[in-house]
């Protein structure tokens, strides 16, 4: 599609602390925060209403089996970066195996998901979503969970909200962030196609 970003742009952007939104005109341009928002995988704070949510609910938890659905239910808000060059230069790294959704269904269908890019022990964070409540936040657990279970060592969330910000998230200076990703590329890891089997129990 015309616009969209090569793959090899996107990971080399990324490896550098930068990352790209699109506008409404089809533009597409660069951020680099300062300061940066992460989530410290060892810090991650289970609220209570979570955990009630993720003992109580039939929630079954999908990798990388819907990509693109996770991707246009994302996109479904009054303002969004996800355009369709945006969406497509994803899509092309999900090809190539950099891009991963996590999903959570129920009873056959999509409740709610997120997804993200993944280089070497670092996960960058783009977006999330729910259609029943809670299955966003039930994502959210269950990648960290999965990150912490394949030795990655950073979660980039790009910015805080206060929404992040209730499961640990907080800001530090791109400085240090870049830091920390310099660490965390050159760890050999992988992203799961399938969720663990001590996951899914």
């Amino acid at each position: 599609m015309k616009n969209s970003l090569p793959p090899d742009l996107l990971l080399e952007a990324y490896a550098s602390g930068i990352f790209p939104m699109g506008l409404p005109d089809g533009e597409i341009r660069w951020y680099s925060p300062d300061p940066r928002g992460i989530i410290p995988l060892e810090e991650f704070h289970t609220p209570h209403g979570l955990k009630r949510a993720l003992k109580n609910q039939p929630w079954e938890i999908r990798i990388d089996t819907s990509f693109r659905e996770v991707m246009r239910a994302c996109a479904l808000r009054e303002e969004t970066w996800i355009t369709e060059p945006i969406a497509e230069s994803y899509h092309s790294l999900f090809e190539g195996g950099y891009a991963h959704s996590v999903e959570v269904w129920r009873e056959e269908e999509l409740a709610g998901g997120l997804y993200g890019v993944s280089i070497g022990g670092a996960f960058f964070g783009e977006s999330m979503f729910h259609r029943i409540t809670d299955a966003s936040k039930v994502a959210l657990w269950h990648l960290v969970e999965i990150l912490k279970g394949s030795g990655f060592t950073l979660l980039d969330s790009q910015w805080t909200t206060p929404h992040l910000e209730q499961f640990g998230a907080k800001e530090i200076s791109r400085a240090d962030y870049l830091k920390r990703l310099a660490a965390a590329l050159p760890l050999k890891t992988t992203f799961p196609r399938a969720i663990p089997q001590d996951l899914s129990d």
